[in-house]
């Protein structure tokens, strides 16, 4: 657990959780919920409200814990919020969400359940209604992936690997692969897809998801 995170998370305003509704699918909201058992018969349910901003790369929204409706803590992405017996963990890519966790402090960590109208819900159900299509769906948003990491990443490495000192002590390298750019911008847009539709399945790979397109 990250203790830098932690210290971001400010007091919620006690308002009262809104309901998901349909449009939210278009917004990128985000809704999760986990009840933690405690002591004897008491337990507490937290929802997790996870609002993605557009303004920049860098800036990836609010998320916000409700404890029995009410809100509780408020924090910017990536967050670690303090809850009974453990934390809420939750981080936001450029893709979509990374995780979204329950984490105890012995480090076991419970994915959260989703809302199940929203964007994330609707993909598991999917995966459990058809596992067979959803693995073909993953297994393609993987290749999608690896084709964005090895035109990126040997674009990306030629020019560092023509600078004189380098090319002194290895010398010079030229990419084997050279793309039209509308190609380029093609497996970009492909590899986004993919990134996209592993993190509606809270997957997240930092090579695969961060450098892929």
């Amino acid at each position: 657990m990250h203790c830098g995170r932690a210290r971001r998370v400010a007091p919620g305003d006690e308002s009262v959780l809104e309901p998901f509704r349909w449009w939210h699918l278009l917004n990128g909201r985000q809704l999760f919920y986990v009840t933690v058992e405690l002591t004897g018969t008491r337990r507490s349910a937290y929802a997790l409200d996870v609002r993605s901003s557009g303004k920049q790369s860098g800036d990836f929204g609010m998320a916000y814990v409700y404890l029995d409706g009410r809100q509780l803590l408020r924090a910017e992405l990536p967050a670690e919020f303090p809850v009974e017996g453990g934390v809420i963990d939750v981080a936001y890519g450029a893709a979509g969400l990374k995780r979204a966790h329950y984490v105890t402090p012995n480090g076991i960590a419970t994915p959260l359940t989703p809302e199940p109208r929203s964007a994330v819900g609707r993909r598991m159900r999917f995966a459990r209604t058809h596992p067979s299509a959803s693995r073909w769906i993953g297994a393609v948003s993987i290749v999608l992936l690896l084709a964005g990491v090895i035109v990126n990443g040997l674009q990306l490495i030629e020019p560092v690997l023509q600078i004189p000192p380098v090319v002194e002590r290895i010398g010079r390298f030229e990419s084997p692969i050279h793309l039209p750019v509308w190609l380029n911008v093609t497996l970009g847009v492909l590899a986004g897809i993919g990134a996209s539709e592993r993190a509606l399945r809270l997957r997240y790979n930092w090579l695969l998801d961060g450098l892929g397109f």
